[in-house]
């Protein structure tokens, strides 16, 4: 019995942060403010015309602040929601009117974006535009969700923002823009690929409209037979699964070539790795329903042939990469006498080979400082001997000549090199050893070089 009460309890507990009965708005205050939306004529669409050349701006500049300002401004959401409105309670009369204003308002849309880009001197597709052409099944999740949570804060007096915030995540305008850009610049991909992008939108906002007025027990406008509303439910049906399948198929079709862009990468980064050579330019995607791979190398000159045949053979062992076309391409090879072949070489390939060499020459001339130094060390060592026969002559009057340098010397049995700095001496008559070390050690002061072995050449 515990157990019982606890769980009522907890039941309830739950229940009551998810009831809605001491928020819901007067049911009439709800309808009127969706048949309000619905009406399209004045003011609504000179906005929509208006928001509509915002967020072609915005496409057209590559702009996502600018488009979500269009987004905002925009009044499509209201015949969207009375068409869901309309079909959750029947009345048919609010969906031929929310219907034929929503086909109004986007012809008027397609029709505005295609002026606005026939006269835009920017006829390039950019990321934001390109990105309203291929809908999948997300979208149909967004434009589903995003319609409960309009038609439940149209049912509740505190509205907030978040039909803006619908508009916002369900992106109407922009997919008409970019129809209207596919119209005017006659890429009919891009205005099917967008229009079907407003359809699913619409279609899925409207039946998330449907849903909730069932949820939220919204009064029946007229009487309708069983009949009626099996037909009703089986046109409804039809429409979805109609506009879900593409969805689902390009859904499929995104993920497919997304892992097989990620293993191609994976691939050329395990793969194609030489010790004389590198990859320079990458490139894997799917065109025309064709997967490719293109891999540009630099460095020594590598068998391409040959290369492609074994990569091949490799790639057929992987399940998305296999059947992929792959285009080798040595953009800069180095031969035996370092001689530069170029082959179509991109200006970014220009500015890698540019820097790489910049920082070769600096390392190269920083070994010929070194080097330099080393030698004139080496030289200034070996000519000091006329500098010093002066003082020789007065401190060490037994010594005739004298010559100073370096000398490499290679010990027989164990190969050990070494250097040895070397005072070749002629003597007039004999030095002692005293003498010798007096010598050795003048030498080493004066020429800042220690460890002088002195060779007396009798």
């Amino acid at each position: 019995m515990n157990n019982d009460n606890l769980f009522h309890r907890a039941k309830d507990f739950i229940k009551g942060y998810f009831d809605l009965h001491d928020e819901l708005d007067d049911e009439q205050t709800a309808v009127q403010a969706v048949m309000d939306g619905v009406s399209f004529k004045g003011s609504n669409i000179i906005i929509l015309i208006i928001a509509i050349f915002i967020a072609s701006l915005g496409l057209n500049t590559n702009s996502a602040a600018v488009i979500i300002g269009a987004m905002l401004i925009s009044p499509l959401m209201g015949p969207i929601l009375g068409m869901g409105f309309g079909l959750g309670v029947y009345d048919f009369d609010l969906i031929k009117r929310s219907f034929r204003n929503l086909a109004i308002a986007a012809t008027f849309s397609v029709l505005a974006s295609t002026l606005f880009f026939l006269i835009s001197p920017v006829s390039e597709g950019r990321s934001e535009l390109l990105a309203r052409t291929s809908p999948t099944i997300y979208d149909v999740m967004i434009g589903f969700f995003g319609g409960l949570a309009g038609i439940v804060a149209l049912a509740c007096k505190k509205k907030g923002n978040v039909i803006p915030g619908v508009a916002i995540a369900t992106a109407l305008m922009p997919p008409l823009c970019t129809a209207g850009y596919g119209l005017a610049t006659w890429q009919l991909q891009y205005f099917f690929g967008a229009f079907y992008l407003f359809l699913i939108n619409s279609i899925f906002i409207g039946y998330a409209t449907t849903v909730g007025v069932k949820f939220l027990h919204f009064k029946q406008r007229t009487f309708v037979n069983e009949a009626i509303k099996n037909k009703v439910k089986h046109y409804v049906a039809a429409i979805i699964v109609a506009t879900l399948l593409p969805s689902v198929w390009l859904t499929f079709t995104m993920v497919r070539d997304s892992y097989f862009i990620s293993s191609a990468n994976s691939f050329i980064n395990t793969q194609f790795v030489f010790p004389n050579a590198q990859v320079l330019s990458k490139d894997a995607g799917v065109r025309h329903g064709k997967k490719f791979i293109k891999v540009t190398l630099i460095g020594e000159r590598i068998n391409v042939d040959s290369l492609r045949i074994a990569m091949t053979q490799r790639m057929d062992e992987n399940r998305w990469l296999r059947g992929a076309s792959l285009t080798i391409q040595q953009g800069v090879s180095i031969d035996a006498n370092n001689v530069l072949d170029s082959k179509a070489i991109t200006s970014s390939m220009f500015n890698e080979i540019y820097a790489d060499n910049q920082k070769r020459i600096a390392n190269q001339a920083e070994q010929i400082d070194s080097l330099k130094m080393v030698l004139a060390r080496e030289s200034e060592f070996e000519r000091l001997s006329p500098q010093l026969a002066p003082e020789i002559r007065i401190l060490f009057p037994k010594v005739k000549d004298i010559a100073l340098s370096r000398n490499v010397f290679c010990e027989v049995n164990s190969g050990h090199i070494d250097t040895v700095n070397i005072a070749f001496v002629k003597l007039n008559g004999t030095m002692n050893s005293t003498e010798q070390t007096k010598l050795t050690e003048y030498l080493e002061v004066r020429s800042g070089v220690k460890s002088i072995k002195l060779w007396n050449e009798k």
